[in-house]
């Protein structure tokens, strides 16, 4: 894992709550949201039997599963797996740009 994304990350929240403060915003999420998540899912699925699976499916998707769910501790997970499929992206990103 890189250090340098996550302190980056981190960086970025102290902005965030520097400019905002702290945010307690309801969490929006529930059921009515399955039908996306369903739809994220199979595009993502479809997309990797065929070998063209993006960041963009797998991210989309990770985020619907997310707004799907009410569960303070599913939610949770699911967030966790958003942000972790968003540090692989741009881990992806530093690696193309470095020198070879």
């Amino acid at each position: 894992m890189s250090a340098e994304v996550l302190a980056e990350i981190a960086a970025e929240r102290e902005r965030q709550d520097a400019k905002w403060g702290e945010q307690n915003h309801h969490d929006g999420t529930g059921p009515g949201y399955k039908t996306a998540a369903d739809s994220a899912r199979a595009e993502c699925d479809q997309a990797a039997a065929l070998g063209l699976v993006t960041y963009r499916h797998i991210l989309t998707e990770e985020v619907q599963e997310a707004f799907v769910e009410t569960d303070p501790a599913k939610l949770r997970a699911e967030l966790v797996q958003v942000a972790a499929v968003a540090v692989a992206w741009i881990q992806k990103l530093d690696r193309e740009k470095a020198p070879r």
